[in-house]
């Protein structure tokens, strides 16, 4: 099949930013491209128009593609629930949690099939497949039964470039032993290298390159300067650093951050924000007076409940709350909200801010939606979407919440006091922008901030991480390398 894969020398060098690049940059030619990552480990994750779910990063990388997400293109969604155990999501459906070792010695076969079957299919449809890899290719430890790097490789039959993190330190170290550590068939697949996330001036680094060169025989393809984009993030290891806002007074915003956190890009639009700070917060010394917190998604709400008590958060959290502060909570972050939540055989004590529970089932609900806010919430009246994916289903006794908005038809989610805290299983919520300025302006008007009703026009991400792979990669030798050419030095 046409394509090629992009592996890295370690986890977070910007394999995915890279992959989605690539992908944009081919579809603004007119080629018909899919992205592919057969096993990613994240809770984070994007629910497609099936109602099935996917990484999140694969989710996105279709989009740069303008192609609908398809379960193909991640056939193997790993959820972490412990250090030690993870949800398996195979082609788009969950199978059931297991721990590492029995998912090496249970699954992998299984898995092998399921991968071979979505390339396939990929490949039947699509002009070009570009594959990502995950974390490092030459874990020796694990390549026995890999199902993610150059196994994948073999099975596409697809040219590998290899990508490294500058910014981090060690770069000629990192690739040298990444190569070193390749058997020889696999070390021929690679046919180029893409250093990422440089800082300052790259004439700087062109000694480097040419030493690079020499030494493994292969082509830099690129330098590519680090960039702010507004693209999603991938897993936890890519939380967003802390945006400090220049304005006076700025909206101060708490992130809580749980162990087992999910889809916490929910929070990403606050960046487009000029008048709000973000901060993530990890413990009770690092909350601070904030002018509204947000608790947002949780693989294991539960055990990311009863670690926020352990740690003394969930007490920073409530006492700021009872004295009048405004909070936000997203699906497990919502559901911590309630007085109690239960499954089918233990009831837990909820931080009690929302007159409601939360039941858990066993089965999972996946789905997009869209509907409007309600009416009678105290918000402004305009159309919603997003996605669910959750377990629990939470319920209000009738009269004493308000709901926050109508989707499909049915109420959904939970006001209380006007607005000044609200709970929801909606992802994205406040990625609509009229409901996200809403809910800052009520934050707005008690710090005497303008209100800001809508946000200066920016330009498409999937163009500017494509553009910016144009104007420093070699894209002719990219294309050779696409089309199944190898590359002389």
């Amino acid at each position: 099949m046409k394509g090629l894969m992009i592996q890295g020398t370690a986890s977070n060098v910007g394999k995915s930013f890279i992959v989605t690049a690539i992908c944009r940059w081919l579809s603004n030619q007119g080629y018909r491209v899919a992205p592919f990552k057969s096993q990613n480990m994240s809770n984070n994750s994007y629910v497609t128009e099936w109602g099935t779910e996917i990484g999140r990063a694969q989710g996105v990388q279709a989009e740069a593609c303008r192609t609908p997400a398809l379960p193909e293109m991640n056939p193997i969604l790993l959820k972490p629930r412990s250090d030690q155990r993870a949800e398996v999501i195979c082609l788009g459906e969950s199978v059931k949690t297991f721990s590492g070792r029995d998912y090496r010695e249970g699954f992998y076969e299984k898995g092998l099939q399921a991968i071979k079957h979505s390339l396939d299919i990929l490949n039947a449809s699509f002009d070009y497949i570009i594959i990502e890899g995950a974390g490092s290719p030459v874990e020796v430890n694990l390549n026995d039964r890999e199902l993610v790097n150059m196994s994948v490789a073999d099975l596409a039959d697809v040219p590998v470039l290899l990508a490294a993190d500058i910014d981090r330190g060690g770069v000629f170290a990192s690739i040298i032993g990444t190569l070193e550590l390749l058997p020889p068939h696999h070390r021929k697949r690679v046919q180029g290298i893409i250093i990422n996330k440089f800082r300052g001036d790259p004439a700087l680094f062109e000694d480097g390159r040419v030493w690079i060169e020499a030494y493994t025989g292969l082509p830099v393809l690129g330098v590519l300067p680090h960039i702010e984009h507004h693209m999603e993030a991938e897993d936890s290891l890519s939380l967003r650093p802390a945006a400090i806002s220049s304005v006076s007074g700025a909206v101060d915003l708490a992130v809580i951050v749980f162990p087992y956190v999910s889809n916490f890009t929910d929070v990403d639009p606050f960046y487009k924000e000029k008048d709000v700070s973000i901060r993530y917060v990890y413990k009770p010394e690092e909350f601070g007076s904030p002018d509204a917190v947000i608790l947002p998604g949780t693989r294991s709400t539960i055990e990311d409940l009863q670690d926020l008590r352990h740690k003394g958060l969930a007490e920073a959290v409530t006492s700021f709350i009872h004295k009048g502060g405004t909070a936000a909570g997203i699906c497990g972050g919502y559901q911590m909200l309630t007085q109690q939540l239960t499954d089918e055989k233990d009831c837990w004590e909820g931080l009690g801010v929302l007159p409601m529970s939360a039941v858990f089932h066993r089965n999972k609900q996946t789905k997009r939606v869209q509907g409007e806010v309600h009416p009678s919430s105290g918000f402004t009246r305009a159309s919603v979407e997003g996605y669910e994916i959750h377990l629990g289903e939470v319920t209000r006794e009738a009269g004493k919440l308000s709901p926050l908005f109508i989707l499909e038809g049915c109420e959904e989610g939970a006001v209380l006091e006007g607005g000044r805290v609200i709970g929801t299983h909606l992802h994205h919520v406040f990625h609509n922008d009229s409901f996200r300025s809403d809910w800052l302006n009520k934050l707005r008007r008690t710090k005497s901030l303008p209100l800001n009703f809508e946000n200066p026009e920016q330009r498409d991400p999937y163009d500017q991480v494509a553009d910016h792979l144009e104007n420093e990669v070699d894209t002719a030798a990219l294309m050779h390398v696409l089309n199944g050419k190898g590359l002389p030095l």
